[in-house]
């Protein structure tokens, strides 16, 4: 049996957005392109009964918002026919033919959906405002200008500095006659839910202005009358809470929202809410379950993903998502209070379609199958596999099932752990610690490369979810506002005492760690109060939350809302700070970091390594250019293989 590498990101796939027209099931199959350095978007249908799979699309790897019309006859996606054409939308026929091309927006198609009629369609744009006349002949010659920034909020991770001379339009286009109606227009961002089955008004999400609130994502839900443009807040109630659009029921009656409070700024649980739209009431749907609604599970493998969705059996039946100790788990509520399981298995749903009454087609992994597409019965709780893109794969190299075990950490809390043991299973063997991001996301059950990859080349690999992580009810995730580097520091050190207990093959001598993002600032942190790790990498990491407060493009307020003191407050976040304690440091360090991130900027990483070569650390830094936050799970190709090369050639030096 072969052993899984870096490279083998290049063989695997992962398979997405299940839709359903007839007797197939369409689905977005990603894989990447080593030679174009690029991830290729392949729209596939299988046949339910023959398994039988075809092709559809545009060839073109830019392919993606893939749908069905409502009549079901008509596959629609957004496409990009080269790097330097803006995305616009296309649809084929079920039936047969070519691509049709339906937008030709200067500006490219953000989003878009279906009307009821499966005549016409609906979508969004952003346009930059008209210029005049001596600002065209500057941007003529081409000269540089200065950026004049006045907003709190002006830059964004993968995307710079925020243009401020945009308007956003809302259009209907006919397919026949290619004839297009404006139908809102605005000089603030917004996304459209939901169009009135009669058109007589539109649903939108706000994101609520930080500039007057001082706050970071925020969103407010309106009904804006499409005949008087008035715009009512649906949302009124909890006028503190944040909320978005999740769905619309058949028959117009009740509207679903995800949100929450904001009690617990942002580390409130995402909970489900029911908008009555006759009587205007907003209730709390799953106030008695401590459930977050959605995904909130790390991995560095699934691509395109939108995962599991909200949908409507019936009038009174919709089917929700949840994030439970490591996995989804799959709700069906009726609008009468009554919630109960559908799904609860130790998956991570990627996707969901409702074939019918009983039977859904779903996209999901598990730590040792990347990704299959299936159609599941609900009635007997059984499943069928129609397609797996890495069958042959998994026949010819060895995935290693992780141990998945439950301990006490601080305070006696329940702490969810994995171990990968090593591919040749040695008596004496190196592990590492790898310390999720976040912290409010989580480890789940669902498909690692980069562990497995670590697994293969003969470590045991150590991944747990200490307190301030997702998934295991509001006060574990909130337990470390405030207090970062404290009790969830100690639930790490708890765990890794506790992997070495249960797994004494684990040469104690040689244990390394790592992380990233929060991961990156635990292991900064970790390096400043113990030297029991051989050596560290850190990545995309937090030293110093002093300067983090101005520099992130969400600094601001993640300090303040996460570690609840603001620049006033000097000697407490220093407290918090990594940067702090790294003249106690001695592990030798590599630090790992994209040049564009500007969630956790390169200065970040800048300090801690100035201070520890100040400290005579055996140190390195390895910057990474065009690339942002996301580097590990959707950075260029050859680069997430260089950092993968970068972390396994440091423990290797530092044997």
């Amino acid at each position: 049996m072969k052993k899984i590498t870096n490279e083998s990101l290049f063989e695997l796939k992962s398979v997405t957005q299940p839709k359903v027209a007839g007797d197939n099931i369409f689905y977005i199959e990603t894989s990447i392109n080593k030679e174009e350095n690029r991830y290729d978007g392949r729209i596939c249908s299988v046949n339910m009964a023959t398994k039988k799979i075809t092709e559809w699309g545009t060839n073109d790897y830019e392919n993606h918002s893939m749908d069905i019309s409502p009549d079901k006859k008509t596959l629609s996606f957004i496409s990009s026919k080269s790097d330097n054409e803006k995305p616009q939308i296309f649809i084929m026929s079920i039936a047969g033919g070519r691509a049709e091309q339906v937008t030709t927006e200067e500006e490219g198609v953000s989003s878009y959906s279906w009307r009821s009629d499966s005549q016409e369609m609906y979508y969004q744009i952003a346009k930059k405002n008209k210029k005049d006349d001596e600002e065209d002949k500057k941007e003529a010659k081409k000269l540089p200008e200065p950026s004049i920034i006045t907003k709190t909020m002006y830059k964004l991770d993968g995307q710079g500095v925020m243009p401020t001379d945009l308007t956003y339009y809302y259009k209907r286009i006919n397919l026949q006659s290619k004839e297009v109606t404006e139908l809102y227009q605005s000089d603030k961002g917004f996304s459209v839910g939901y169009v009135a089955k009669d058109e007589s008004y539109l649903i939108i999400t706000k994101e609520v202005d930080s500039e007057k609130n001082w706050t970071f994502g925020r969103g407010e839900v309106y009904l804006i009358d499409l005949q008087t443009k008035e715009m009512t807040l649906l949302t009124k109630s909890l006028p503190h809470g944040s909320f978005f659009f999740a769905k619309m029921s058949p028959d117009e009656d009740t509207l679903l929202l995800i949100g929450n409070e904001f009690e617990y700024d942002f580390v409130s649980q995402n909970k489900l809410y029911t908008y009555n739209m006759k009587t205007q009431e907003l209730v709390c749907f799953t106030k008695d379950l401590d459930i977050e609604i959605g995904d909130l599970i790390v991995a560095d493998f699934q691509q395109n993903m939108t995962g599991a969705q909200i949908e409507w059996l019936n009038s009174q039946e919709f089917y929700f998502p949840a994030t439970v100790e490591g996995k989804i788990v799959l709700y069906v509520g009726n609008v009468n209070g009554t919630i109960t399981k559908a799904i609860d298995k130790k998956w991570h749903l990627t996707g969901t379609e409702l074939i019918n009454q009983t039977r859904l087609a779903i996209t999901y992994s598990t730590p040792s199958k990347p990704s299959e597409l299936a159609i599941y019965d609900l009635v007997t709780q059984d499943y069928v596999v129609l397609y797996n893109p890495n069958s042959e794969f998994e026949k010819e190299h060895t995935i290693v099932e992780p141990v998945n075990f439950h301990f006490k950490g601080y305070d006696n809390w329940d702490i969810e752990a994995w171990y990968l043991p090593p591919v040749d299973g040695s008596d004496k063997h190196p592990a590492v610690l790898n310390i999720h991001g976040g912290p409010q996301v989580c480890y789940g059950h669902s498909f690692f490369h980069e562990m497995q990859m670590l697994a293969a080349k003969g470590y045991g690999v150590m991944m747990m979810n200490p307190r301030g992580g997702n998934s295991y009810g509001q006060e574990f995730v909130a337990s470390i506002l405030g207090d970062y580097g404290n009790h969830d520091f100690d639930d790490l050190m708890i765990g890794v005492d506790e992997f070495l207990k249960r797994f004494p093959s684990i040469d104690e001598e040689h244990v390394y760690v790592t992380g990233g993002s929060y991961g990156g600032f635990m292991t900064n942190w970790v390096v400043g109060h113990t030297d029991r790790f051989k050596a560290a990498v850190t990545q995309r990491s937090i030293s110093n939350w002093i300067s983090f407060y101005g520099t992130s493009d969400v600094g601001a307020f993640f300090v303040e809302y996460q570690l609840q003191h603001d620049l006033s407050d000097f000697n407490d976040l220093w407290r918090m700070s990594p940067l702090a304690y790294a003249s106690n440091a001695t592990t030798p360090l590599l630090l790992l970091h994209g040049q564009s991130d500007l969630r956790c900027p390169l200065e970040q990483a800048e300090q801690f390594y100035t201070a520890m070569k100040k400290n005579n650390v055996d140190t390195k830094l390895i910057t990474f250019p065009q690339s942002t936050h996301g580097l590990s799970r959707i950075g260029l190709p050859n680069l997430r293989i260089k950092r993968l090369e970068a972390i396994t050639d440091w423990f290797s030096a530092h044997k």
